[in-house]
């Protein structure tokens, strides 16, 4: 016989009882962890977290399942001894929150089932929203919203949910939604008229307690199809948020909510075209820039520092450069705190463009490198970014 009697098995909604103490053992977080002779909390398991709560007013943190040694509370505080009577106290919110989404679960993965006959192979309750991994092929949008649709008219039905307790033998002549993870006695989760699974955790009395089921998004995953969900009070608060920021872009176009998606959809366009002009511009720039810059070149070495140029603009003007035969080209940034660098040679020049910027990275605590026609790279010592340009400058002037 196991020696915690476990109320949450017959009643999910009890949050008070009385119990006494049967073990008291120090953990190694300086924590207490006490075992009862009877609990109400729920110990992580199933992808379902642990209840909190407390114990004659001490706080329970965690609770940890240890089999047939019974259900571990893991109390923060002054710790009762041996042999003593609590009153123990489950944090309502915690375990409503728990409840709905774990029987959301239950009738959201039967619904995958029954249009799609697509299992679910894991569950999870994560801090925010939970997640289910389900075996169906080629997702789309429009399939997950059919399998949501479904669960949520299951949910507003408001069907009764029921506790039973069945031998393994008994289960075998049942049609369940998973095979039991174990022999013996089980005890299983029966939605009225639409799931039975077997099942440890805590779960509504009625349908309607999940209140909704939304996904919020859903990806392929290790060959499954990953959807993240919420359901009850997690819904309420999604909805919230994604409706406060729906309005908060809404203004941003001073218009209707509604209307927000085709406006930003509209002005994505318009940022493409104005991206697409600029590069053209920036290439023209960079053309006139550097006929400006191979006018003061020594022996077809061009070298300059800017302030605030990042890579991709000094990529532009070094290919704006070694267009040019002859030319090589040694660019350098001041970016904010980082040494930025570009070093690039014609066809026709000579010179490791790779080697140069090896070395001069390693100078600047930086990484770099590249091809011997092309390389880039940078560092943090930004104080030494002249002296770099100046030492690759005479490298190349040596072997001219």
């Amino acid at each position: 016989m196991a020696v915690t009697e476990r109320l949450y098995y017959s009643d999910s909604h009890l949050i008070e009882f009385d119990a006494r103490v049967v073990d008291v053992t120090d953990r190694v977080s300086g924590w207490t962890a006490i075992v009862l002779d009877r609990t109400a909390f729920y110990p992580t398991g199933g992808g379902q977290p642990s209840d909190t709560g407390t114990l004659n007013g001490a706080r329970v943190v965690e609770c940890i399942d240890d089999g047939d040694n019974g259900v571990l509370h893991v109390v923060q505080g002054l710790t009762p001894s041996r042999g003593a009577p609590v009153q123990g106290r489950v944090d309502w919110s915690r375990r409503l929150d728990h409840m709905q989404q774990h029987t959301g679960q239950h009738i959201l993965s039967q619904a995958f089932i029954n249009l799609f006959n697509a299992p679910t192979k894991s569950f999870r309750v994560l801090e925010a929203s939970c997640e289910i991994d389900v075996d169906l092929n080629n997702p789309t949008t429009e399939i997950i919203e059919r399998a949501v649709e479904l669960a949520n008219n299951v949910v507003w039905e408001d069907r009764t949910i029921t506790i039973r307790n069945v031998t393994s033998a008994e289960a075998a002549e049942l049609p369940l939604r998973k095979e039991p993870a174990r022999d013996g006695e089980l005890r299983l989760i029966e939605i009225e008229g639409f799931d039975l699974t077997p099942c440890g955790g805590t779960h509504a009395y009625r349908t309607g307690e999940v209140g909704m089921i939304a996904v919020r998004s859903w990806e392929r995953a290790k060959g499954l199809t990953r959807i993240e969900f919420v359901a009850g009070t997690r819904a309420l608060a999604d909805y919230r948020k994604a409706n406060r920021s729906a309005r908060e872009v809404a203004t941003l176009f001073s218009t209707g909510r509604d209307d927000a998606p085709q406006l930003a959809a509209q002005m994505v366009e318009e940022h493409k075209e104005l991206n697409r002009r600029i590069r053209v511009l920036e290439e023209f720039v960079a053309e006139v820039e550097a006929e400006k810059l191979l006018a003061g070149a020594c022996d077809g070495i061009v070298t300059q520092v800017f302030d605030n140029r990042d890579a991709e603009s000094l990529k532009k003007l070094a290919h704006a450069l070694t267009a040019h035969p002859g030319t090589v080209a040694l660019l350098a940034s001041r970016d904010k705190d980082t040494a930025r660098l570009v070093f690039a040679r014609s066809a026709d020049a000579s010179g490791d463009m790779s080697a140069l910027m090896r070395e001069a990275c390693a100078t600047l605590e930086g990484r770099g490198g590249g091809r011997p026609e092309l390389a880039q790279g940078g560092g943090k010592n930004i104080t030494r970014l002249g002296e770099v340009i100046a030492t690759a400058f005479d490298k190349l002037a040596v072997k001219k």
